[in-house]
């Protein structure tokens, strides 16, 4: 459900409104359909708002948010201009029989605002615009201009309720287009408004001591951050102390920099995420402040909110947990390869203050090896690998690195979920906190990826629960050598892992309380969180009236805008694959088969790691080692297609 549509269905004062809404909400009330009650608007009974999907008959269905509820039929005459996907009020029809049915209102929220299209000449030589996501074609006109004098291939971005050309991005055989379509398709955005950036400036530039008497002075410790070789953003910082067992964890304090209404705040809301493609990102704060003054950078002062937790030392259980308003004064900056080598050699050439900080780094990376080894036996260990994509100055693939974890990443994450879970553990979850919740899988899911895997010899007799089910499958996995394969199926057939205000735990981590406290340069639900925790802090009644009153429809938007910065980024990712193989059409490469039946894809082996490919080819099974050959690239819709050329037996893989 989206955010507005929460706040119709629970209820919100006129103020909660966020201003997008606003004409809708006027229009509401115009119409009745809303009323007010003990202070707070709430969408009347005899109307339902939801998200319609169409059917291919030119129906339409608002679904269900309530068991008790069924299906709104909306007849084609009813639809009231109402296109699929959009979030829509809707008059219920009363009818003696007959299933239930609606007439649509209003349209409070459109699926798209515009398409992205590009202009087109077939075989015979028609000319047509088609839309990029699906090659079907659109619409388009541009007052004084005949669109088909533009070059084949020019990408448009079009309105879609007028069909205006509101932009033209450039053209396909550009690869620098494949930024823009992809910020564009995901509504991504890269430059910030003036507002934002003026406010910004106006941050100040360093910290000083005397302005902050109030914060704890932790600058005497030696802090240190670890974070990847590129990064410019500094989120977290940690300090162990030896004697009494306590794990510092400093994370940058963005709240006292973003305050409620600025425009960087509403700007941020609207964006959720950092989104980070493989040569740029595109930050939900502005660079001034995310990598500057919130960044929490060597050999500077920064202001910091701090998760202390003092541990014991035989079961490593939190024996306190503390949050606090901190300075700290990071001594070093570790990048992952740094500590994996110190880790290896026991930082044996460390001198100077990385020689003191290593006093309580690796006897901490020890304690953070007893952690995940006790985490483990409720959670789980996904063998999931990323592919890491270099894209050269013409902005084409130039080479993939697998990345996987390492005992660095290892270290600062049990440090980071240490802080997550004390965050969580702060409130009841009972629509009190914003949660990070994966919920269990249905057993039938995980019954149903055995019964696949079976067709590679993979079986498991004894299971209690869909957990059981699921460590048998992993261990007969391994026994195969097919772990990583095997792993990626298991992530695919679980539930997606959101936000959320009523906290149900976290499945794949094994936690019965988890939250997002660590990242909120470039996680919104993370500024909120540390946000509802200093209302605690303080007391704050009033504050913390207002953000949990609309912490549900928070909880909707942020998850939302989650999966649309993943697809943005895996988009971005395909659309550079594409173009790798429209350079390589014919040639021969070794593949393994990852998905088989009728929709067969397969993932190419060799230089290049990584791609996903659609496979023309009969009799072939999950995980077969296989040569295809590329037949076909469709760079808009950013397409492989190959053919199977023959199978192979390990031994010719091996050689």
């Amino acid at each position: 459900m989206s955010p507005f549509a929460i706040q119709l269905t629970n209820g919100c004062l006129a103020s909660d409104i966020e201003q997008e809404d606003q004409n809708s909400f006027q229009a509401l009330q115009q119409l009745g359909a809303i009323e007010e009650t003990d202070g707070l608007w709430k969408l009347h009974s005899l109307y339902r708002v939801g998200r319609i999907y169409m059917g291919k008959d030119g129906k339409g269905y608002i679904e269900a948010e309530f068991k008790e509820q069924r299906d709104l039929l909306v007849e084609p005459d009813h639809l009231w201009g109402a296109k699929h996907g959009d979030v829509v009020v809707a008059k219920r029809i009363i009818a003696r029989r007959g299933r239930a049915s609606g007439v649509v209102k209003l349209v409070i929220e459109k699926a798209h605002l515009f398409t992205i299209a590009y202009t087109h000449r077939d075989e015979q030589g028609n000319f047509s615009i088609l839309n990029i996501r699906t090659g079907e074609p659109t619409h388009a006109v541009m007052e004084g201009m005949d669109l088909k004098a533009f070059k084949l291939g020019t990408v448009l971005k079009v309105d879609v309720d007028d069909d205006k050309v509101l932009e033209i991005f450039g053209q396909l055989d550009d690869p620098k287009v494949d930024e823009k379509i992809s910020l564009a398709l995901f509504q991504r955005e890269d430059a910030f408004p003036q507002a934002c950036i003026d406010e910004a400036l106006q941050v100040e530039s360093e910290v000083d001591k005397e302005e902050h008497a109030e914060r704890i002075d932790l600058t005497d410790l030696d802090f240190c951050t670890i974070d990847p070789v590129t990064a410019k953003d500094f989120d977290d910082a940690i300090y162990f102390d030896m004697e009494t067992f306590t794990l510092y964890v400093a994370i940058a304090d963005v709240s006292h920099y973003v305050p409620y209404f600025t425009a960087i705040d509403k700007e941020a809301k609207k964006r959720g995420f950092t989104t980070y493609l493989p040569h740029k990102s595109f930050p939900m704060l502005p660079r001034e402040l995310s990598e500057n003054i919130c960044s929490l950078k060597p050999k500077v002062d920064r202001l910091a909110f701090v998760a202390k937790i003092a541990l014991d030392r035989a079961t490593l259980k939190p024996l306190k947990e503390e949050f606090f308003e901190a300075i700290i004064h990071s001594q070093h900056r570790f990048n992952y390869e740094d500590i994996d080598k110190i880790i290896d050699n026991h930082g044996a050439e460390a001198t100077g203050k990385v020689k003191e900080i290593l006093r309580y780094l690796l006897p901490l990376y020890e304690i953070t090896k007893r952690l995940r080894k006790a985490r483990l036996k409720d959670g789980f260990d996904f063998r999931s690998e990323e592919t890491k994509l270099s894209i050269d100055k013409d902005h084409l693939l130039k080479s993939t690195e697998i990345e996987t974890g390492t005992p660095s990443h290892s270290l600062i994450e049990e440090c980071m979920l240490l802080a997550n879970q004390a965050s969580a553990k702060r409130f009841k979850g009972d629509g009190d906190g914003i949660f990070r919740i994966h919920e269990p899988p249905q057993l039938s899911r995980i019954e149903q990826l055995l019964t696949e895997l079976a067709a590679i010899g993979l079986y498991v007799e004894e299971y209690e629960d869909s957990p059981g089910l699921i460590r048998a499958i992993q261990k007969e996995a391994g026994k195969m050598g097919l772990a990583a394969e095997v792993d990626a199926m298991v992530i695919k057939s679980l539930r997606q892992a959101q936000y959320n205000a009523y906290n149900v735990g976290h499945f794949g981590l094994g936690f019965s309380h988890y939250s997002h406290f660590t990242s909120p340069i470039r996680r919104y639900a993370d500024l909120i969180l540390h946000r509802l925790i200093k209302t605690q802090l303080r007391e704050d009644e009033g504050e913390a009236s207002y953000l949990l009153r609309n912490i549900e429809p928070l909880c909707a938007r942020v998850s939302e805008l989650e999966r649309e910065a993943t697809k943005c980024e895996w988009d971005f990712r395909d659309r550079k694959f594409a173009r790798w193989a429209a350079q390589h059409i014919g040639e021969v490469f070794d593949a393994e088969v990852v998905e088989a039946g009728e929709a067969a894809k397969a993932v190419l082996l060799g230089d290049i790691k990584g791609i996903s490919v659609n496979l023309h080819g009969d009799n072939v099974m999950l995980f077969d080692k296989i040569r295809v050959k590329i037949s076909e690239v469709n760079i808009p819709q950013a397409v492989i297609m190959t053919e199977l050329v023959e199978k192979l037996e390990k031994e010719a893989m091996d050689l």
